[in-house]
């Protein structure tokens, strides 16, 4: 039987805020005794058990209360009730920054983060040409870390972190910031770690790393514990409560969004805070949604999952062949794919006013893991022959993308493999 790595007790950790500075002072010399702040629940009783070799998850919205959740596992901040044990030696790899002085060169924090742990300098001394390694930055492991890219700082945190041999390894979404190929050697490590018997807790956004490395997850939401279980299944319900929990917020943004005439964006859909709109208002995009195999609304998907892209437009005036289109950009703005009821060979009709049509995209998704934006358009050409902008939204919802396999670029083939021994020449 495993033994407990990691066993957390009715965690509760609790902020006063106050509306004004003064208040603050206020309340400490009253004599009634009288509040003059509000009680915010940062966490709101948590208890969980990690047992030793075991890659644990955490995953949950912004501002869920995840890093809260490990600061105070690695005693940076103290919990308001509740209790921790931990059973083994701990090395995190918190938010950038953490535990390093910014005029210390690189080799100077990486003795100071070792005495901090509790090594010596001989100690550290055997496992420095390691960490040097590892960290792969060059000559800049001489210069002051206030000097150096997030890139290169997170590759020495974590060159460092996972060097100290440690029996529990902290990690706080961090990872997002190396390149692809230091991701790479940073989850063989998990690998390694895991094959060692040595516990891994994990906080990311990337719920395919989720999915691949971690045997179970917990999902926070606001402060409080939704649920723990199996991998998949919990960012199946991550998922669900990035749709749910939206729906009303969702629609006062859309509202916003195109204030000042009467059309609201309806979706059941988190849309992006900023979107670019325009267009002559002859016809108006109304509704949108992205539904999942089951036909429930949907923005996080496994790779090659079929989704189907709805939306509807409600025409002003009369108007002749109109062009429906869906593309999809990456993060870094770069259009990777679209298509338009032209492209695909439909027949063109007559819109009359006040009409409405809701127009299907059916597709699979064979896309890389990550985010992608959507963006809608309602296009054709006048009485004249001059392309017209009708109504379009540019980056109106996210897509995010699950896959347990990445390959290069920005499409997967789904390429089968095949390796076989040549007898013949034997």
């Amino acid at each position: 039987m495993n033994k407990n790595a990691i066993q957390v007790e009715h965690l509760t950790k609790v902020y006063h805020l106050y509306k004004k500075p003064k208040d603050r002072l206020k309340e400490s010399f009253s004599l009634t005794k009288k509040k003059y702040h509000e009680d915010f629940y940062a966490l709101n009783d948590i208890s969980f058990k990690i047992q030793e070799g075991e890659c644990y998850g955490i995953i949950g919205k912004n501002g869920s209360g995840k890093s809260t959740l490990l600061k105070i596992i690695t005693g940076v901040l103290s919990e308001t009730q509740g209790t921790i044990d931990i059973k083994g030696r701990i090395s995190a790899l918190l938010e950038l920054g953490a535990g390093f002085n910014q005029e210390y060169t690189g080799i100077e924090n990486i003795y100071l983060n070792g005495d901090i742990m509790g090594y010596s300098k001989e100690e550290m001394d055997e496992r420095l040409q390691e960490i040097v390694e590892f960290a792969d930055i060059g000559d800049h492991i001489y210069q002051p870390v206030k000097t150096y890219s997030s890139g290169m700082f997170v590759r020495l945190a974590f060159a460092l972190a996972i060097n100290v041999d440690p029996e529990i390894l902290i990690v706080d979404e961090a990872l997002s910031v190396g390149d692809a190929f230091f991701q790479l050697k940073c989850y063989k490590k998990f690998t390694d770690f895991k094959k060692q018997g040595k516990t891994i807790l994990f906080v990311t956004h990337d719920l395919s790393s989720v999915i691949k490395y971690c045997d179970r997850v917990m999902v926070l939401n606001a402060g409080n514990q939704i649920a723990e279980g199996d991998s998949r299944e919990m960012v199946d319900l991550y998922k669900q409560i990035l749709v749910d929990q939206e729906t009303e917020k969702n629609k006062s943004i859309g509202n916003s969004l195109i204030e000042g005439n009467q059309y609201h964006l309806n979706t059941q859909l988190t849309l992006n805070e900023e979107i670019l709109e325009y267009g002559t208002k002859q016809a108006h995009i109304i509704e949108l949604n992205i539904l999942d195999e089951a036909g429930k609304p949907c923005q996080q998907i496994e790779k090659f999952q079929k989704i189907d892209i709805r939306f509807k437009v409600k025409f002003e005036e009369e108007i002749h062949d109109p062009i429906f289109a869906v593309t999809f950009k990456n993060i870094k703005g770069t259009e990777i794919t679209g298509t338009n009821n032209m492209y695909e060979g439909i027949d063109g009709f007559a819109a009359k006013a006040d009409e409405i049509y809701e127009i299907s995209f059916k597709q699979s998704i064979p896309f890389q893991s990550g985010s992608y934006f959507i963006s809608l358009g309602c296009t054709g050409l006048d009485a004249n022959g001059n392309f017209m902008v009708f109504h379009r939204f540019y980056d109106v919802v996210e897509l995010n993308v699950v896959s347990l396999k990445d390959t290069v670029g920005f499409f997967d083939t789904n390429t089968k493999i095949e390796i076989k021994k040549d007898s013949g020449r034997e």
